[in-house]
């Protein structure tokens, strides 16, 4: 399944500042941008293969894959896995990227994960929450066990939909990559350079092609390997890569390559 049939915006070939034309750059590969999208948690659905869609309450993904997830006691999905001991359903999980900033299309990539959910009890289950508080502590951990029920995904395939292309991913490969280092510091970067420093968004622009230079140009996505723009043009969206120089992982060198594209010395400090 393509990106363009999922709604998601074309991607047009950012630019190294160092290159005379126009080529793909580098990106995260597919793990990589899996695992950062369920480090930012994203919204989430979930299809059981037989059953309607509904959003759980609660939702964690943890580095193997297995996903953690609270569904009220009522859901007839619960009802159906505790009639038989030890029941499973084939379902998959549907995790949302969406963007930080408000934009007419606003997912950013999609995440499915496909597998065998079953519902835990007792120690299993308390053992479970506690394991997920221990790395996101969430107040909505406090309902399972007082009218939500804990289920466990064990995933058996994933696949990513983003601008950069539709990838399989097995679990194996998910579990050896890593999320993005600004993963977690993305989205109020973006929300700041979108509500104060739109000047910087234009000196950005100077690097789009030609042909999209006049659309209106938004903050999208921010990672080790460059910076991404969305351009909302009168009939169609382009998201756009501009690629760093050389990948990075910490703010000093990232202030270091956003110099660089911008030619302003004080950007490290702000």
């Amino acid at each position: 399944m393509s990106a363009a049939k999922l709604g998601l915006p074309n991607l047009r070939g950012g630019v190294a500042v160092t290159d005379t034309q126009t080529k793909r750059p580098p990106a995260p590969h597919a793990a990589e941008r899996a695992r950062t999208i369920t480090a930012r948690g994203g919204h989430a659905a979930l299809l059981p293969q037989s059953g309607s869609r509904t959003s759980p309450l609660f939702h964690h993904v943890h580095p193997c894959g297995t996903t953690i997830l609270l569904l009220a006691d009522e859901h007839p999905l619960v009802g159906q896995l505790w009639q038989t001991p030890r029941a499973e359903v084939t379902a998959m999980l549907e995790i949302a990227d969406q963007a930080p900033v408000p934009l007419r299309e606003p997912v950013r990539g999609l995440l499915w994960l496909t597998g065998w959910v079953a519902a835990l009890d007792g120690n299993e289950a308390r053992d479970e929450i506690l394991a997920v508080a221990d790395v996101r502590p969430d107040h909505r951990l406090l309902d399972a066990g007082h009218g939500a029920s804990v289920l466990r995904l064990t995933p058996a395939s994933m696949v990513i939909a983003d601008a950069e292309g539709t990838s399989s991913i097995r679990p194996e490969q998910f579990a050896s990559a890593t999320p993005d280092p600004f993963c977690r510091n993305e989205d109020n970067w973006l929300r700041h350079l979108e509500a104060a420093h739109r000047d910087v968004v234009g000196q950005l622009a100077r690097h789009l092609p030609e042909e999209l230079q006049n659309g209106h140009v938004r903050p999208l996505g921010l990672d080790r390997f460059g910076l991404r723009l969305r351009v909302e043009a009168e009939c169609d969206d382009h998201d756009v890569r501009i690629a760093f120089s050389k990948p990075v992982s910490t703010p000093t060198e990232l202030a270091a390559e956003l110099r660089r594209l911008m030619g302003c010395p004080f950007l490290s400090q702000r």
